[in-house]
């Protein structure tokens, strides 16, 4: 049996996906609403969250792995202490029952964002350390750090785990939420863009690195999961032109993501919904940012990543296809 977290996610679904197409035997926590997918019929469903303990260890009575990719990512500045609270003390909540239960072995979907920060043009490894004080860490990335913290006090106390910590994920899902919304500010024909850069990764690829560790005898570490270091006007003009719409074409200054920030709360406050800049959005679309994924291609010789290229350029497909 096997025991999945945050399954109606964007990752969460294509890791369960994948591995009932293995005949796996899986259970998944939801919080509000089961997929309407063919896959989710072989998985056996569980209402609750990472905040229940008693759910928590009811449905790892019967598991020997547990994948927790249950999270709240968000960049608004009003979710400060629910990503806290779901994120690392519901991340506690999870270790504590694996532990409490004796599970074979479980893997923590982590971030970038938990990450250190690094030089210009030096990538960002495994290594880097976390830096409390740097005032251009997000409460998401603090978030996922504590939640790391929990993860790595089960490990000391004999739980067997490993720790992926993925770039920017696309894939297919509601493109109204998280990384997805990239897609539609593209297919929307979005003017601007910055000179930043970051990592990117397939869905897919983060899904098989996941399968892989559990599957292997690798304990105790954690990996960077990122196909390729792209600046973000690449990628933006990647998913225009796999649209056969217009890419992005005005550099955005300092002034106009100020404002771009400002309207967005305006916005927000009067509409209820999640901001699509911030601060926090603001700082990391400006920042150039590198990772090494050296040391996961060196743990699994035999994983290989989507050129992101071919992978925008499918995700594209699918999105296209259903407008």
């Amino acid at each position: 049996m096997i025991f999945v977290t945050g399954g109606t996610g964007l990752l969460g679904s294509y890791l369960l996906r994948a591995l009932v197409a293995q005949g796996k035997t899986v259970s998944a926590l939801y919080r509000t609403a089961i997929p309407d997918a063919g896959y989710a019929k072989s998985v056996r469903w569980i209402k609750g969250d990472v905040l229940d303990t008693v759910i928590l260890e009811e449905a790892m009575a019967q598991a020997q792995e547990v994948y927790h990719c249950a999270a709240v990512v968000s960049f608004n500045p009003a979710r400060k202490y629910e990503m806290l609270k779901i994120n690392a003390e519901g991340t506690a909540n999870v270790v504590n029952a694996a532990l409490h239960t004796g599970i074979r072995k479980m893997l923590h979907v982590g971030s970038v964002s938990a990450l250190g920060r690094s030089k210009e043009g030096i990538p960002i490894s495994e290594n880097d350390p976390w830096n409390e004080e740097d005032k251009n860490n997000s409460n998401y990335g603090r978030s996922k750090y504590f939640a790391e913290l929990e993860v790595w006090r089960g490990v000391s106390e004999g739980l067997n785990a490993v720790i992926i910590n993925p770039s920017t994920i696309l894939g297919v899902s509601n493109w109204n939420e998280g990384s997805s919304a990239l897609f539609k500010k593209a297919w929307q024909e979005f003017a601007w863009y910055t000179e930043g850069a970051g990592g990117f990764v397939d869905v897919e690829d983060v899904t098989q690195a996941m399968i892989q560790l559990m599957e292997s005898d690798i304990t105790g570490e954690k990996f960077i999961v990122s196909a390729e270091n792209r600046p973000f006007k690449s990628v933006f003009t990647l998913m225009a032109t796999a649209y056969g719409k217009k890419p992005p074409y005005k550099k955005a200054p300092a002034l106009v993501i100020r404002m771009l920030c400002l309207l967005e709360k305006w916005r927000c406050a009067l509409t209820n919904k999640e901001p699509l800049i911030t601060r926090e959005t603001a700082i990391s679309a400006r920042r150039k940012t590198e990772y090494d994924n050296s040391k996961l291609l060196k743990y699994l010789p035999g994983f290989t990543y989507t050129p992101l290229d071919q992978a925008i350029a499918a995700h594209c497909a699918t999105y296209q296809s259903g407008q």
